[in-house]
């Protein structure tokens, strides 16, 4: 476990969970929404960002946390050695999003860049939560399902699965030997 994609649908915890990860490992963190946008939501250009992303992908160790672009998505998940996929039931999508929406307003969420507009990107979130579930959601479980084959694969369903696979990584003192 030296390169892991945390990825999967808006709301689903992933900033947390790769946050503690990456504490538990050592493995420097790299969050997407903090790379693709600046503070108050201002996104970077394309450019910049698919340049931040190429840097990233080019080290040795990382944890990539987040969506980013359909293009930079596939290539991160092509160069991974581990794939977190985070895939809650929907309702609870939406209701972390709201949960996250309503603290949102007393402390930034996790991963966020700083002044992001809370309820603008909340709405977006929403609307993001079906059309992932609907067209990604399914590429996603393909793909991990044809990667079990050659990649470390945790497929995350259910909210005690996180506390779970969290409680599995901190367990094994050699991380490079850890697999689902």
């Amino acid at each position: 476990m030296k390169k892991v994609a945390v990825f999967g649908n808006a709301g689903g915890g992933k900033s947390t969970l790769s946050k503690k990860l990456s504490h538990i490992t050592g493995l420097p963190l790299y969050i997407l929404d903090k790379i693709q946008y600046q503070s108050g939501g201002i996104e970077v250009s394309p450019e910049d960002y698919k340049c931040a992303h190429e840097q990233i992908l080019a080290t040795d160790r990382w944890i990539i946390d987040g969506f980013g672009c359909m293009e930079t998505l596939w290539m991160r998940l092509n160069e991974a050695d581990s794939l977190v996929f985070v895939d809650l039931p929907l309702y609870v999508h939406f209701w972390w999003v709201t949960k996250r929406a309503i603290a949102g307003h007393f402390k930034p969420p996790e991963g966020w860049p700083e002044r992001s507009p809370i309820l603008k990107s909340s709405l977006i979130s929403y609307r993001v939560l079906w059309l992932c579930y609907k067209y990604l959601t399914p590429k996603y479980r393909e793909y991990v399902k044809q990667a079990q084959n050659t990649k470390s694969v945790y497929h995350i369903r259910s909210t005690q699965q996180i506390s779970q696979f969290l409680e599995l990584i901190k367990n094994h003192t050699n991380v490079g030997d850890i697999s689902p």
